[in-house]
């Protein structure tokens, strides 16, 4: 009853033909899967870089509290994979000696 129309007599889930009562061949499941990329937004290699930059700027995020440098509100919510927390100013020091080792 997602709708109230009748549904298809070939539809083995008992749907209308706009709620999933169609059969999809190889050919049309392609086209919809092309129809639905977000054009390399949304690809593996983005959301990691996505991630792996989020973890860096919650990490800066905590050096720059550790060492006292900036007040007020930091970011709430849960942390990214990858984030390292920085408590001290020996883990400041270790992530800035990380960070150099990546770009070297």
């Amino acid at each position: 009853m997602q709708c109230r129309r009748p549904a298809l007599k070939e539809s083995r889930t008992q749907k209308c033909q706009f709620h999933g009562g169609r059969p999809h061949t190889a050919e049309v499941l392609k086209r919809i899967s092309e129809a639905n990329l977000l054009h390399g937004e949304a690809t593996k290699a983005a959301k990691q870089q996505y991630r792996h930059d989020s973890a860096l700027i919650h990490e800066l995020e905590d050096a720059i509290h550790v060492l006292k440098m900036g007040e007020g509100p930091r970011i709430r919510g849960r942390k990214p994979m990858g984030y390292k927390p920085i408590l001290t100013q020996a883990d400041v020091v270790r992530m800035i000696q990380e960070r150099l080792l990546h770009i070297v």
